[in-house]
Parts: structure tokens; C-alpha cells; sequence
């Protein structure tokens, strides 16, 4: 997603808000209360956040964090990490072209490049899924909704879904979007 990331707040199974950070943070700052529980959309993940102080406190506090400086190219958003291969793996890096990270770069833009749904997809599932497990596992239909989720096969899921309460069940949608194949246009006759 490019976008602004998004928040979503339930209360119980009744959606009370999806907003960027700055706005749910000023919801639960202004109504703290028990109940609350807060999802990140992109990862499905329930979210805490530490509301002490005052809501300039708490703004700054979870404020998205500058990008760090140092060796490498920090303005490209290059972080380096450690992997582990093995010898022969190492030995053919260190033959290509630019070296082994502009080697391991290539190699996974070609493999995005390849299939460019596939990530998206993946994510739309965790995401719908770590959400499901932790506001649906107690409902009807939710087992049979996750593996509906992971076979991308909407019209399943969708109907696992139809006697869930509205909220929950059109924000499992929204999350799940992604992870359903987009309907071919019917020809025309």
C-alpha cells in the first residue's frame, strides 16, 4: 500500500473508527476505555499505543520514525543485515555483476517482477487473518473462512461471513480484498 497507513478501533464488534495515525490516536487519547482494541490494516496486527501525557505527547511519541544515517546509501533506504548462505551460495554472489547485495537486489525485483500479485496477496491474507483470529476465532464459520481466505476463494469466505456482525464482517472484506483474484469483465456479445 502507498497510502497513508490506516488504523481501525473496535469496540466489541462495532467499528468505531479507520483513520490515518494522527486521527486514532486523537480518538483514543480523547476517549480512553477499556474494550478498545486497535488494528493496523496493512498487517492485521493489533496495536498499542502508550496514550500517557499529553495528545502532543502522544503524537510525538508514536510519530513515524526519520530514516537513519550511516554507511550505505541512507537516501535510498539501503539497511544492512546479515544472511546466511551457504559456501557455494556466497561464491556465485561474489562473481555477479556489482557485487552480492546488487545481485540479491536483481534477483528479488525479478521475482517481484514475475509476479507483482503475489505479494500484495500474501499480505491481504496475514493481514485478514491475524485480524480474523483475534476478533472472529469465537464465531461460526471461522475455520472454514480462513481456509476459504488461503484457497482465495471469495465466494467461501463470503458466505462463512454473512451472519458475522456487519462491522466485522465488512472490515475481514476490506482487509481480504487483496487476496481474491480480481473477476475477469464478462465479453461482450
Amino acid at each position: 500500500m502507498d497510502t497513508e497507513p490506516t488504523f481501525t478501533t473496535f469496540e466489541g464488534h462495532t467499528r468505531r473508527l479507520t483513520a490515518p495515525l494522527t486521527d486514532t490516536l486523537t480518538l483514543l487519547h480523547a476517549q480512553p476505555r477499556a474494550g478498545l482494541l486497535t488494528f493496523d490494516d496493512q498487517t492485521g496486527r493489533s496495536v498499542d499505543f502508550n496514550l500517557s501525557g499529553t495528545l502532543d505527547d502522544v503524537l510525538a511519541r508514536h510519530a513515524p520514525e526519520t530514516p537513519r544515517t550511516g554507511p550505505g546509501r541512507p537516501k535510498l533506504g539501503v539497511v544492512s543485515r546479515e544472511v546466511s548462505l551457504l559456501p557455494r551460495h556466497w561464491e556465485w554472489l561474489e562473481r555477479q555483476r556489482g557485487g552480492a547485495s546488487a545481485a540479491l537486489r536483481r534477483l528479488i525485483d525479478e521475482a517481484r517482477r514475475a509476479d507483482p500479485d503475489s505479494e500484495r496477496r500474501a499480505q491481504a491474507q496475514a493481514a485478514a487473518d491475524r485480524f480474523l483470529g483475534v476478533m472472529a476465532g469465537d464465531l461460526p464459520g471461522y475455520e472454514e473462512a480462513t481456509r476459504a481466505l488461503y484457497a482465495a476463494d471469495r465466494d467461501r469466505f463470503e458466505a462463512q461471513l454473512h451472519l458475522w456482525p456487519d462491522d466485522l464482517r465488512l472490515h475481514a472484506l476490506y482487509l481480504a480484498a487483496p487476496a481474491f483474484p480480481v473477476a475477469p469483465a464478462p465479453s461482450p456479445a
